[in-house]
């Protein structure tokens, strides 16, 4: 079931001449991350895609945006939030009345507003809601980058609550300075270790927190390698582990027996210039089983894992679609 269209007026005169391919070259080069982030631009590029259609039917215009899909869902493959906004877009447009692409091109672009209005009202949701499991002198480790786990993180701030962050630097391609960075700019005492010490502090540390890539149907979380390995340690430590996460970040598809994929990226990422005959891999994403999770912070409030295909059920059920 789609949400309410309402018809939105935006600005034209894109130049890009295939802005769906732009925005995957930009997603599989890294230059795009984060799966907020992702999420946004494929559905910016779709409604760019939208205006500048040639099609004369709608049939036409239905077979673009299947294609686009396959091209931004190929951009990267462990990213079910944007293949959730795209499968919203793509449906509404299916189950429009409209014939004529140029009212059907409204539908991309209104649908497209909505959903990310929508995101955005969770991320703050969201962040109030985790904000209020900060408390006073705690230490808080996060690894990797998450735009949402930050946002909760300065809420906190905001409230008058006085804590510490723990960074993680998060190898290979070292997101986790990132978030070190905005968590100094938003005036939070940071720390910055080597991912491999992330054991020797776990002791230290009041709660560890993390963002998602995925949340499987089992209620597993598929985030930046090395995210089971800090779930073990703090369960090692009896130091709770929470997941903050949009809800749409479900994949469906785990539902019906497929396994979410792990990108597996460059090994020159890890080394460059390596020696001939050496064997790298270089696997963006693990999984960590729900068993050592405490709860998902999501826009629904702090869910176990267990329950995440019913919630998801009640919340989005177009998901399913």
């Amino acid at each position: 079931m789609c949400w309410t269209v309402t018809r939105i007026t935006v600005g034209t005169g894109e130049n890009m001449q295939d802005p769906v391919r732009t925005a995957a070259e930009r997603i599989r080069r890294l230059e795009i991350q984060g799966a907020r982030n992702v999420a946004i631009a494929a559905i910016e590029a779709l409604e760019v895609l939208a205006r500048q259609s040639r099609a004369k039917t709608k049939r036409e215009f239905l077979r673009e945006l299947s294609k686009a899909k396959e091209t931004l869902s190929l951009s990267r493959e462990t990213e079910p939030l944007m293949r959730n906004a795209v499968r919203l877009i793509l449906n509404c447009v299916r189950k429009s009345e409209e014939e004529k692409v140029r009212n059907l091109a409204k539908t991309v672009s209104a649908v497209s507003h909505q959903f990310l209005a929508e995101l955005e009202e969770s991320k703050e949701r969201i962040a109030e809601i985790g904000a209020k499991r900060i408390r006073n002198n705690s230490v808080i480790l996060t690894h990797c980058h998450s735009s949402t786990v930050t946002c909760m993180l300065k809420k906190a701030k905001q409230n008058g609550i006085d804590f510490q962050v723990i960074c993680t630097e998060t190898r290979p391609v070292f997101q986790g300075r990132v978030t070190a960075k905005e968590m100094l700019d938003a005036g939070i005492k940071t720390m910055f270790i080597v991912d491999s010490a992330t054991r020797f502090f776990m002791n230290q540390v009041d709660l560890a927190i993390v963002g998602a890539d995925a949340i499987t149907s089992e209620g597993n979380v598929i985030n930046k390698i090395g995210t089971g390995a800090v779930a073990l340690v703090a369960d090692e430590a009896r130091t709770p582990f929470y997941v903050v996460s949009e809800l749409l970040k479900f994949d469906p598809a785990t539902m019906y027996g497929d396994y979410e994929k792990i990108e597996e990226r460059s090994a020159s990422e890890v080394w460059k210039n390596a020696p001939t005959g050496l064997v790298i891999r270089n696997p963006a994403f693990d999984v960590t089983r729900r068993d050592f999770i405490h709860g998902i912070i999501c826009e629904e409030g702090i869910i176990s894992p267990h329950s995440i295909a019913e919630v998801i059920q009640r919340k989005y059920p177009w998901v399913f679609e």
